[in-house]
């Protein structure tokens, strides 16, 4: 089983405007409402993937209805916590004319700590050594900072396997956990370190002194230059595929929701990249945050191209 956790879930609006101008009127020519929420996303993707995850977290008010209502009908398994307020909306702007994608996210709801334990509680019922565990995205400003860390650390106890996709303190105090897989994209790595990362071999260096520290596998998302795995011994630095991007937004979740499925043993980071490479792939060209076709991702798999670094 994979558990995805998702406690600042969204009503993801994505909205196209030609030639979007700062100070002016804009006119929408095309509109679109997901379900969002990075743990969201990643339950999305594996089902499309042909993989099965529940999704848990926190949702309220008719944006969380109409989440839980999108999940349904993709056939995810599901156990949110309803609370009081209302789901926030995320607006992502994507002007094709000059190939602009701008995100506008609210804050979120506030959690008691009740709710927290609760979710607590849901997340662990049944966690074992079969279990995956997948932390990522923001927390509402009531949430500690260390509560992945505390998640982490309790999932690896029971046996678990777990995946960390989170910024700032977030992932900071995530790391302390020792998880077995951790993704961050090369901005979130440079905040981290307090630090600039020039070119691949800065960010292989970096990569590999995580993996001194207890993590098992690294993966970092580079945008258009693709991404950066370090797992073991083994460096590699697959390109991004060259195709059209429609959104940027769930890339990196998509890239997680494909590693969560790649079993252990001969070959592993070979087929990791190129899992990973390709869902990234697939999901850019899909509109919105609707999760990517299975038959893109199966198609791109023998494309994707990369290199070992010493």
């Amino acid at each position: 089983m994979i558990k995805t956790v998702t406690l600042n879930a969204a009503v993801d609006k994505t909205v196209e405007v030609q030639d979007f101008r700062l100070g002016s009127v804009n006119r929408i020519t095309k509109l679109q409402m997901d379900a969002g929420g990075k743990g969201i996303n990643v339950s999305k993707v594996i089902r499309a993937l042909n993989g099965e995850s529940m999704a848990l977290g926190v949702l309220a008010g008719r944006n969380g209805e109409f989440i839980q209502a999108e999940i349904e009908h993709r056939g995810i398994s599901h156990d949110f916590l309803f609370v009081q307020g209302e789901t926030r909306t995320n607006l992502k702007i994507v002007d094709p004319l000059n190939s602009t994608f701008t995100d506008i996210n609210e804050p979120g709801i506030m959690i008691s700590e009740a709710a927290i334990q609760e979710i607590e509680d849901r997340i662990f019922k049944d966690l074992d050594s079969e279990t995956s565990l997948v932390l990522s995205g923001s927390i509402p400003g009531s949430v500690p900072s260390s509560i992945y860390r505390r998640w982490l650390e309790r999932a690896k106890a029971l046996g678990g396997k777990t995946f960390l996709d989170a910024d700032g303190e977030l992932l900071r105090e995530g790391l302390k956990a020792k998880p077995y897989l951790v993704k961050p994209n090369r901005h979130e790595l440079e905040h981290f370190l307090g630090q600039k990362l020039s070119g691949l071999d800065d960010i292989a260096k970096a990569a590999r002194d995580l993996l001194s520290q207890g993590v098992e596998v690294i993966v970092v998302s580079l945008g258009s230059e693709g991404a950066l795995f370090a797992y073991q011994e083994q460096v590699i630095h697959a390109q991004a595929l060259p195709v059209e991007v429609k959104s940027t937004v769930g890339a990196g979740d998509a890239m997680v929701a494909a590693l969560t499925l790649v079993p252990p043993g001969e070959d592993y980071l070979l087929r990791a990249v190129r899992w990973a490479i390709a869902a990234s792939a697939a999901q850019v060209i899909t509109p919105g945050t609707q999760p990517p076709e299975l038959a893109k991702v199966l198609s791109y798999l023998e494309q994707v191209q990369y290199q070992r670094l010493a």
